[in-house]
């Protein structure tokens, strides 16, 4: 890993995974110095931090999107549809 690396948070999800499983099978390969391995580990574990938070703001973006439209839902079934 050399000093080149984009910072991560210019990585697009898609590019970050990618890197992310590149880095993993370069660490399986066990072809990496003991300091190449740490560095290749620390960006690992950054790109895994990163990727998680913006899965978890997606997530919550798409509870928020669902609770707008559970109001609807809600007030349908507390119409009264019954016939007197």
């Amino acid at each position: 890993m050399d000093g080149s690396l984009s910072p991560i948070e210019s990585l697009s999800f898609r590019e970050a995974m990618a890197e992310l499983d590149g880095i993993v099978g370069v660490l399986e390969s066990n072809a990496l110095e003991l300091e190449e391995s740490l560095k290749s580990y620390e960006r690992g574990v950054a790109l895994l931090a990163a990727l998680k938070a913006r899965l978890n703001d997606a997530q919550q973006k798409v509870e928020v999107l669902m609770g707008e439209l559970a109001p609807d839902a809600a007030d349908d079934a507390a119409r009264d549809t019954t016939l007197s």
